[in-house]
């Protein structure tokens, strides 16, 4: 899931395909359900995606959820997939 608009989406995926669809939250609907948008109405990045990470099984169950403070901050690969073998997904 990405705040980028479906447009910007479909030209990465031209320029690095991948198999799995990636999903556009370009009007923020679905962003906050998940505490991964500044809503701090003060902040210089009012409204902004957070740098978050989900692994969700198939039922739609969450099974990892790491949200970055700092959209800069990345979460190290290893983490990621580490989670996503313990998961069980």
């Amino acid at each position: 899931m990405s705040a980028d608009h479906a447009a910007t989406l479909d030209a990465f995926t031209k320029l690095h395909p991948i198999n799995y669809p990636l999903l556009s939250d370009f009007g923020r609907k679905m962003l906050p359900g998940y505490d991964a948008i500044v809503t701090d109405q003060k902040s210089p990045i009012y409204h902004y995606a957070k740098r978050a990470y989900f692994i969700i099984d198939r039922t739609g169950v969450v099974r990892y959820a790491k949200v970055q403070a700092n959209p800069l901050d990345l979460l190290d690969p290893a983490e990621v997939l580490k989670a996503y073998k313990e998961s069980g997904v």
